[in-house]
């Protein structure tokens, strides 16, 4: 089963690319943020609780993400693999996805890290901002204090990912086709 981790700070174009892997690679996309700004869209517990979190720009607790993953890898553990975009978003959640998915005989294939420097990264989501109605895309505050959780609490994953040589940076800056092609030439190279 290939298992790819798209890494990146906010606004670096995984969900893009994610989509555009799940094509040609006939494998499943999973979008923790997806997933819960879908639970805050249904007004469900989850999603009540996690909404202060995504207005703010803090990461959901660790508990409640693992725990999605888990039930997601549990119900699909026969697909064909997985990008999972936006997951593991700390080293906590890395080691508890290792577990999750060891227990069912699986692992992480490769983590792929689309770098973009963070003006770039900014200019992206404020312009994304002004299409995608949501709240933590339209302040450059809440833009730049996400990626400041980024560099703080997240970017540490990919040290995780490149003790066990799975970890591949990539130049996240070029047009989405130049991206993916890069994305693609590391990925077919490792799996």
């Amino acid at each position: 089963m290939l298992n790819i981790v798209l890494f990146g700070a906010p606004g670096c174009g995984k969900g893009t690319q994610a989509s555009r892997l799940r094509e040609h690679y006939g494998i499943n996309h999973v979008s923790t943020g997806e997933v819960i700004r879908a639970e805050i869209a249904r007004g469900t517990e989850l999603g009540r609780s996690m909404e202060e979190y995504i207005k703010t720009g803090r990461l959901a607790p660790d508990a409640v993400v693992i725990g999605m993953i888990a039930n997601y890898v549990a119900e699909h553990r026969d697909a064909a693999g997985n990008i999972f975009d936006g997951f593991p978003r700390t080293t906590i959640q890395a080691e508890e996805f290792d577990k999750i998915l060891g227990g069912h005989g699986l692992g992480v294939t490769l983590m792929v890290d689309m770098h973009v420097p963070e003006e770039e990264l900014v200019r992206r989501i404020l312009l994304r901002g002004k299409d995608s109605g949501r709240a933590d895309d339209a302040s450059e505050d809440v833009i730049r204090n996400r990626i400041k959780v980024y560099r703080e609490q997240t970017e540490v994953v990919g040290a995780y990912y490149a003790r066990q040589n799975k970890y591949f940076e990539v130049d996240g800056v070029g047009s989405m086709d130049e991206v993916f092609d890069r994305i693609c030439r590391v990925v077919d190279a490792h799996r």
